[in-house]
Formats: C-alpha cells, sequence, structure tokens
C-alpha cells in the first residue's frame, strides 16, 4: 500500500509518501510545505491544496491519513489548524482519495512506544524505523510517523489499538 501521510498546518504541512505494509515500510517522499508569513492565510490554504496535489499526481497513493484533532487553548490556533487541516482534505477528495485520521497520541504511541513522546523522541524512531540517513524536520517526521501508523493499521491485529476513522 501507498500512503500520502499529512500533518497539517498553515504555515507549515510536513507531508510524506511511505510504501509498505505494517511490518515494513520505506519513505518514497518526505519534506515540509513551508508558506511564508507574508502570505495571507487564504493564499497559504492555496498554496497548501496546490502542493499536495502536486504530490498525489507524483506519487499516486492509494489513501491519505490526517493527523486528527488535537485540543488547543486558542481558538484562533483552533480554527487555523482546521482550515489546513480543510485543505489537505480536499486536495484528497478532489483525487477520490479515501482519508483516514489518527489521534496524535496514537501515533506516538504506534512509532515510539510512548503515546506523550516529544517530537525529537518521534525524529529519531521515525529515522530508526524507516532506515533513513539523516534526521527529517519534525513536521515532516511527524508526516512519516501517521504514514507508519496508517500501514500499521492495516494490519487487523494492531487495527483496534490504533483506532483509525475514515474522514
Amino acid at each position: 500500500m501507498r500512503v500520502l501521510a499529512i500533518d497539517p498546518a498553515v504555515r507549515n504541512t510536513g507531508y510524506a509518501v511511505v510504501e509498505g505494509d505494517g511490518h515494513k515500510a520505506h519513505a518514497l517522499a518526505f519534506d515540509v510545505i513551508s508558506i511564508p508569513d507574508r502570505l495571507p492565510q487564504s493564499a497559504a490554504l492555496a498554496a497548501v491544496r496546490t502542493h499536495l496535489r502536486n504530490v498525489i499526481e507524483k506519487y499516486q497513493p492509494d489513501e491519505v491519513a490526517v493527523e486528527g484533532i488535537i485540543y488547543v487553548q486558542s481558538h484562533r490556533t483552533a480554527i487555523s489548524m482546521g482550515a489546513a487541516r480543510a485543505a489537505a482534505l480536499i486536495a484528497a477528495a478532489d483525487a477520490g482519495l479515501s482519508v483516514y485520521e489518527y489521534a496524535p497520541m496514537k501515533v506516538k504511541m504506534a512509532v515510539t512506544g510512548k503515546g506523550k513522546a516529544d517530537k525529537q523522541q518521534v525524529a529519531f524512531m521515525v529515522r530508526a524505523l524507516l532506515g533513513l540517513s539523516e534526521t527529517p524536520p519534525h513536521d515532516a517526521a511527524d508526516a512519516l510517523a501517521i504514514g507508519l501508523a496508517h500501514l500499521q493499521a492495516s494490519d487487523p491485529l494492531k487495527a483496534k489499538m490504533l483506532e483509525r476513522r475514515q474522514v
């Protein structure tokens, strides 16, 4: 299975294309879509959607996995994160792809064994699990972790633990 995994944010959306199954996987691509602060939010969201649409066209994933909504203390942050997530979902929907979401703690648990692992731990484990030559940037590492969790969720024995939900 080939999955496009997305860690959505307006200014720094992490994405990864991971291929494999619940036992063995490798990364085909990963990066961070960085949008300058000088662009208005609407233009930033359009750029995220366009970039992800190009990734979908290039890598032809079978499914898309995104990070689930997390609790934030600021309404402004929640709205911004929701908008970025919507841009990612629209890119996937335009391509006719099924989208699944995973709670951040479940993704961390699947990759590190700790639901409250910090970003450095996630990046370290993703590098180790995928045999990468260098540690990816945090947002890309988070996307790689989401992709690995999605592949693990395809294993019936692990699916209940990950609680994937189709969006």
